[in-house]
């Protein structure tokens, strides 16, 4: 068999766009933009296996063509949807695999199958998560830019499964993958303290500052900071810090919620990402209106002003 990468392509949002137009309508819109997904891939060199109502499943002998199509696709959408209303501005979410494929009455099955269609349900809007192999089998990707993210619990696989985001956006994602350091910065070291960060857990309580980051909290015993409930992935959350700035990434299989103290507002996050500051709870694999979800509790100490010569 040869090696295939497989691609679900699904449209978010499809539930509120039959509510909104009603069932004939949203029913023809979906059909029309399906169908848009479907022509892009095959004037690309792609084939499409079929149609799934609000999502395409696809097949690209070239694998680089395939990742080149998908990030063609996100950029094309986001302008096509700028001037489209509110209400059905439905976005695009991409799962990639690449390996052997076996292709029978329509249809295709496989390994790659199975775990494209996992990572389609775990991207979020916008997003293009892949294996590992799609990564790996990139020709001339100079302009492909990606971030590992770690191992992750995939359902129907055995192990963790390594998964990349591909980075779509262009030049913002340029930036955010290769920020360069001022000279000064590489030169002079700062002798201002930098910000640190205090996580707690029930009896387990851990601070972290300088070069403890990135921290990875998970369920495994070996992580920064563990959470031992089957909720949690094995590395649910990676927190780095920029500059005074902490940022939270989700890798988990479930998802993580964060509120901070004084406000009312969760924010909800799937393979996304947020920046902490203050204080606040951090809900791992199950939202807060669950009683038994395991949260922990973050505390930033900004880093003190120097003082002044009396």
């Amino acid at each position: 068999m040869v090696d295939t990468t497989i691609v679900f392509a699904d449209f978010t949002g499809s539930t509120g766009l039959y509510e909104t137009l009603g069932n004939s309508k949203a029913a023809d819109t979906l059909t029309r933009a399906t169908q848009w997904i479907g022509k892009l891939c095959e004037s690309r060199g792609g084939r499409v296996i079929k149609y799934l109502g609000d999502g395409v499943l696809m097949a690209f002998s070239d694998n680089t063509a395939a990742v080149l199509t998908m990030a063609e696709m996100q950029r094309l959408h986001r302008d096509r949807i700028s001037t489209w209303p509110e209400h059905v501005r439905m976005k695009i979410k991409v799962g990639m695999a690449r390996g052997p494929v076996i292709e029978q009455d329509g249809d295709c099955f496989g390994d790659a199958v199975n775990l494209a269609a996992r990572l389609s349900d775990l991207a979020g809007a916008e997003q293009i998560l892949v294996s590992q192999p799609v990564i790996a089998s990139l020709i001339d990707h100079d302009d492909i830019r990606s971030r590992n993210l770690g191992m992750m619990d995939i359902r129907g696989k055995a192990g963790p499964v390594e998964v990349h985001r591909v980075e779509w956006q262009g030049d913002t994602s340029a930036e955010f993958l290769t920020v360069p350091a001022s000279l000064d910065s590489l030169l002079v070291p700062s002798t201002r303290p930098m910000s640190t960060m205090t996580l707690t857990c029930l009896d387990l309580k851990t601070s972290f500052s300088g070069l403890d980051f990135p921290i990875y909290v998970g369920r495994e015993s070996d992580s920064h900071f563990p959470v031992n409930d089957p909720r949690v992935s094995r590395m649910h959350v990676r927190i780095d810090r920029r500059g005074n700035n902490f940022l939270l990434e989700d890798l988990s299989s479930y998802g993580t919620w964060v509120r901070f103290v004084g406000s009312d507002s969760i924010i909800a996050l799937r393979r996304q990402e947020c920046n902490l500051v203050g204080d606040g709870e951090i809900a791992l694999g199950a939202s807060f209106d669950d009683f038994s979800a395991p949260c922990i509790s973050f505390a930033i100490h900004g880093a003190p002003e120097p003082r002044r010569a009396i």
